[in-house]
């Protein structure tokens, strides 16, 4: 199994992890231009000459399998050779990279000074530049960094030519190319530009792969992608897209490659420039367009203070290792190379795996600053707290964080209650100090509707989730040992296989909300027990979990860190049982559950501001498709929801606590 091979250790507190080094040290004491001007002379994979981009494109127009979807698509259409050859080498110029070395030096000096205005430091595990040199030099390498924010792909860049190795070229999505001037820099700086989706469109895909396979074949330089496929509006992990891995893994499959060396790359920011902007987005306020002009407008941020950044590259894995004993790669010698082919059942499921095992060590490597840990308690007392307990509780809270193994960077010899002070001055245009007391704080309405109670809503709304957004870098570490806390309190006894049969429910439900890798229920339900048990949490019996007086305050905690998540879930199928019509489209969806949300808090009958999160909403709905308790009927215009009342309701009343009792699963329990 590819999860014995990425992330099989019991004991998370043992991994040891790199050291940090701070990049915008040197640049602060040295010339910017000097360092934009260095002598850059990367190493390349197996010493081969750069390929210059007018000889890529060439390269991939002639190549066989390029070719052979040319006459297919004339076959089909009708259309002359010439006329489609044409249309696939002005798909491949629209898509191409033009990476030249004048345009990173321009990048260099400005990001040198744009890093420096804006991050108190950006630390590196040099480590794990020296692994990814040696990966370089050894096999064609792909890229894979988690997804927060626009800066991460300008600082991957920034760092790779700060330690004289080879830029990476980029999927970048088309929405850059809007931004004249800057979209035409991106690409000169090594972007390659990609359509959303591509629909039927087998010319724009055969050139798509074709373009990323002979890049990734010929070794010229890294290929880096977001496996997330955007960027993260809550600073969770968003389930992986599998599309991009496929094309990278297809040569090595195919004998054209020895191997290719997948580097996940966790970058994780003490304050994240989009902040508001995300909450506003997750409320159902539009995204801004990517234009030249909202970029020149959003340069007051360099006047912010953004705190520190950390980027961790972590172990290159070898897809050759992980296909070993699961993928029979002699099914591709029975069709000539060049002959496109669906990936088999057992290749996707592979492919699969790997792409969750891949974002579960992003996430282990995500660098945890205190502030996540002070977000989590204020997002589970809304009203405030004092701040001499939110000093003692955030003590307590770093203690257990670091037993289930989170990756924390908290200053040693500092007190608990300097250590918060400075989190909170930080953020303080999230949270408010008066009296002793801490609470988070709301922005003023403003315009014509400014004195409604919705306006106001809104604005707190804001605030919460974009605390919540930090409390939820927190939550891989805690998923485990909390659906296990929340199962036990809904179990109707505590006999392990009624237990385990509530957990693998939860985990099932919320398995669009967080990275829970398919198939492996029982791995995580052992995980959680080990962490619980090694807390002193609970106690495993004979044939049952109890919990122990030791854990009083853990196993509470624990549950309230997916209260919002079973309040949101339950909020979506109250909507569907009592409000929804059968002709509820899925456009109308999310606008008429936020209205109903709305109209609960407005009533005071709830507190919960996730249920407001279109995020939560769309992973909601998943999770019902997946339980066909409501269903997609395409008709001609649209896509009509179909809701079966009996099972929603259900549903919420199971999400309430009242989880009926299902078949056990007795493997390894």
């Amino acid at each position: 199994m590819a999860s014995k091979s990425l992330y099989s250790q019991r004991d998370p507190v043992l991994k040891k992890r790199d050291d940090f080094e701070d990049v915008l040290e040197e640049r602060r004491n040295s010339s910017d231009l000097r360092y934009a001007f260095k002598c850059y002379t990367p190493v390349l994979y197996k010493s081969l000459n750069p390929c210059k981009p007018s000889m890529l494109k060439n390269i991939v127009l002639q190549s066989d399998p390029l070719q052979y979807v040319i006459n297919q698509v004339c076959a089909e259409s009708g259309e002359p050779v010439e006329l489609v050859q044409e249309e696939a080498a002005a798909i491949l110029e629209e898509m191409a990279h033009r990476l030249q070395l004048s345009t990173v030096r321009f990048f260099a000096f400005t990001l040198s000074k744009a890093f420096k205005s804006l991050f108190r430091s950006v630390c590196v595990n040099e480590e794990g530049i020296q692994r990814l040199q040696q990966a370089i030099h050894e096999h064609p390498v792909v890229l894979l960094p988690s997804h927060r924010s626009y800066m991460d792909f300008l600082m991957m860049s920034y760092i790779l030519y700060t330690y004289d190795l080879t830029l990476p070229v980029i999927a970048a999505g088309m929405d850059f190319m809007g931004m004249k001037f800057v979209g035409e820099m991106l690409r000169m700086s090594g972007a390659f530009f990609i359509r959303r989706s591509f629909g039927g469109d087998k010319l724009y895909w055969a050139v798509f792969s074709e373009y990323v396979k002979t890049m990734l074949r010929n070794g010229y330089a890294p290929i880096e992608f977001f496996l997330e496929g955007t960027r993260s509006r809550t600073s969770k992990s968003l389930t992986p897209k599998t599309g991009l891995l496929n094309i990278v893994m297809e040569p090595f499959f195919k004998g054209e490659v020895f191997d290719v060396s997948l580097v996940p790359v966790s970058i994780s920011y003490e304050r994240v420039l989009e902040e508001a902007l995300y909450a506003r987005e997750l409320l159902g306020v539009p995204k801004p367009k990517e234009s030249t002009s909202g970029l020149l407008k959003a340069r007051k941020v360099l006047s912010e203070d953004y705190g520190s950044m950390h980027v961790y590259f972590g172990q290159p894995v070898s897809v050759r290792s992980l296909a070993q004993g699961r993928i029979n790669r002699s099914q591709y010698n029975l069709v000539p190379r060049h002959i496109p082919k669906k990936p088999a059942n057992g290749i996707q499921s592979f492919v699969n795996d790997a792409a969750y095992q891949l974002v579960r060590l992003q996430e282990e490597n995500m660098v945890l600053k205190p502030w996540v840990l002070i977000a989590t308690f204020l997002m589970q007392n809304l009203e405030g707290m004092e701040l001499s307990q939110l000093v003692e509780q955030t003590v307590w809270l770093r203690d257990l964080a670091r037993s289930f193994g989170a990756f924390l960077d908290w200053p040693e010899h500092s007190s608990g209650s300097k250590v918060v002070s400075s989190s909170l001055s930080l953020h303080r245009n999230l949270v408010s100090v008066s009296g002793g007391q801490v609470r988070l704080q709301a922005g003023q309405p403003t315009g014509a509707s400014a004195e409604s109670p919705e306006a106001t809503l809104f604005e707190q709304a804001v605030s919460a989730l974009s605390c919540a957004s930090y409390r939820n870098q927190i939550l891989h570490v805690f998923l485990r040992p909390a659906l296990l806390a929340v199962a036990m309190q809904a179990a109707a006894s505590s006999r392990k296989e009624e237990v385990y049969n509530c957990f693998s429910f939860l985990r099932n439900m919320f398995s669009n909300e967080f990275i829970l890798c398919p198939g492996e229920a029982v791995q995580d339900f052992d995980e959680a027990c080990y962490l619980l048990m090694k807390c002193g949490a609970v106690q495993m019996l004979q044939q049952g979990i109890v919990s122990m007086e030791t854990g009083q305050a853990t196993l509470p905690f624990l549950c309230a860190i997916l209260e919002p998540f079973l309040q949101g879930y339950q909020v979506v199928c109250r909507y569907l049982y009592e409000e929804a019509t059968d002709n509820l489209t899925e456009r109308q969806f999310i606008p008429a559950v936020r209205s109903f949300a709305v109209k609960l808090h407005l009533a005071g009958s709830l507190r919960c501001y996730e249920a407001l999160s279109s995020d939560l909403q769309k992973n909601a709905l998943a999770a019902l498709l997946r339980l066909n308790a409501v269903k997609k009927v395409k008709t001609p215009d649209q896509v009509v929801l179909k809701v079966n009342k009996l099972a929603v309701n259900s549903l919420e009343d199971t999400l309430g606590g009242k989880i009926p009792t299902q078949k056990p699963v007795l493997a390894r329990l």
